[in-house]
């Protein structure tokens, strides 16, 4: 696909600017009835691990975007001897393989942690857009069991088998976290040529053949964490841009960087160049190797986007197809030191919003780089173990009910129909109320109202708008739980 010059222009000029650029997202349904059916058991976890970690955790830096000659906050360069020469400073950066040597690594501890803390499924970055393999990849040599990076003569190298290994035996499910996109691979980034932006820096349909070659690569590495790491549940795809494109996506991608930059000096900081990774045809592959695999091809709008994963951020309201905020919990995505984590009220707060508008919340904690994580990290994971012990049959095996929030209560149902509803406590709100008003839902005539943690039944009065519910000062005093306060609710009026 090429585009012109005048061609872009007419697509602009054509285009109505008063509406909105950035477009709600779209989803295109999965139709494999295995993976159907895992989705509908990934639905109901709710809560998982993200972890991002890699040889740049040396340097407490963003992950990779150093390597990317663009012009953004995330992508500067602030560490190294070399900073100020880009090519300098990115043998530097690439030669922190050789002195990666995460001598604490102890994934059993972080498998432990996670699960008491309610979390039920962990995607682990495999590979990050530098190139770095965490796993012992016969495709590349900048990988951490290369014989030139210390951590190569331990036993425990082969870092992705590890944490696998360790997670899968606490039950969790597995999923892997591989970028597109590859900084440090000759096809992608031709060493000829000057990278230009996180793009590959030739064209792949002036040079096929080299192109082709990429895409076996990615491939072949994509299929041997699918062939030699155990049963994956999740492959969790990063650089959305390396993707086939059509007209329509180069229209929309230059009409979206005009509104960035029409109050600036309209420099473009990145291009959009078709990068058909050929994903149809990978995916059934990897569906050879893992049947029923949930493919999460993020941020490119196709059937292989079996999930969206809005970053960092949580929806206002319920969406119409599956979906799971990726949240950082201290620092960067990357490991960042002397981190501040979320605090609890934070922490379990975010997670009943997410799951009361249909969501599951992946919580990204970064391994150091000696192997450990920050005790911060810890004590949050603590927060949500509290709660969750609880608390934890309003949050899994749930889904929304209308209105999903009222003020400061949000509300899920079981499959039984069942209906919870969450106070959330004000910062220093450790004293219940004495009644609590619900207007958007009505309990039927008779229906036990309970506080999770207490087999106390609890008086309740019906308005003419929704009910209250009289909380005794036995409870008020001593509630089982910090940060959000559940009640359940046996049967409701339809």
């Amino acid at each position: 696909m090429k585009l012109n010059f005048l061609t872009l222009l007419l697509l602009i000029s054509t285009a109505s600017f008063s509406q909105a650029i950035y477009e709600d997202e779209r989803y295109i349904p999965e139709t494999d009835p295995l993976v159907l059916e895992k989705l509908d058991e990934w639905q109901d976890k709710k809560f998982g691990l993200l972890m991002h970690w890699g040889s740049y955790s040396q340097w407490g830096i963003v992950e990779s975007w150093s390597l990317s000659p663009e012009d953004y906050g995330w992508t500067e360069r602030k560490k190294g001897k070399n900073a100020n020469n880009y090519f300098e400073y990115k043998k530097e950066y690439e030669g922190l393989k050789n002195t990666f040597n995460p001598t604490e690594f102890n994934p059993e501890k972080w498998a432990n942690a996670a699960k008491k803390a309610g979390m039920k499924y962990m995607v682990f970055t495999t590979k990050h857009h530098d190139g770095f393999s965490m796993f012992d990849s016969k495709y590349t040599d900048y990988k951490v069991t290369d014989p030139e990076c210390a951590f190569s003569t331990n036993p425990r190298a082969n870092i992705t088998k590890e944490v696998f290994n360790a997670f899968r035996a606490q039950d969790f499910w597995i999923g892997a976290y591989f970028s597109k996109p590859d900084w440090n691979h000759e096809n992608y980034w031709d060493p000829y040529y000057p990278p230009f932006d996180r793009n590959v820096n030739y064209d792949p349909e002036e040079y096929p053949e080299k192109w082709q070659k990429y895409v076996d690569f990615t491939h072949n590495q994509i299929l041997e964490l699918l062939t030699d790491y155990g049963k994956v549940d999740i492959l969790w795809l990063d650089g959305g841009w390396v993707e086939k494109l059509t007209d329509e996506d180069v229209k929309k991608h230059y009409l979206a960087k005009f509104e960035e930059n029409k109050s600036g000096n309209g420099f473009l900081k990145n291009r959009i160049v078709n990068q058909d990774i050929k994903m149809d045809e990978l995916v059934v592959k990897a569906r050879q190797k893992q049947p029923g695999l949930i493919v999460v091809d993020r941020a490119v709008h196709s059937k292989n986007q079996n999930y969206l994963t809005p970053e960092n951020r949580v929806p206002d309201k319920t969406l119409p197809y599956p979906w799971e905020s990726c949240i950082i919990s201290g620092g960067g995505w990357s490991h960042t030191f002397n981190a501040t984590y979320k605090s609890g009220r934070e922490g379990v707060q975010m997670l009943v919003d997410i799951v009361a508008k249909g969501g599951n919340l992946l919580l990204n904690i970064a391994p150091g780089p000696d192997g450990t994580w920050q005790q911060g990290a810890y004590d949050l994971l603590k927060e949500y173990e509290d709660w969750i012990d609880v608390n934890g049959s309003a949050i899994y095996n749930t889904k929304p009910i209308a209105p999903f929030k009222e003020n400061n209560i949000c509300f899920t149902q079981n499959k039984k129909e069942n209906v919870f509803f969450f106070y959330l406590a004000e910062e220093n709100e450790s004293t219940m109320p004495s009644e609590i008003i619900v207007t958007s839902i009505t309990p039927k005539r008779g229906a036990k109202i309970t506080m999770l943690g207490s087999n106390t039944r609890l008086k309740w009065e019906k308005l003419d708008k929704g009910f209250k519910v009289i909380i005794p000062e036995k409870l008020r005093s001593n509630p089982k739980s910090n940060y959000a306060w559940t009640f359940k609710i046996d049967k409701i009026i339809r």
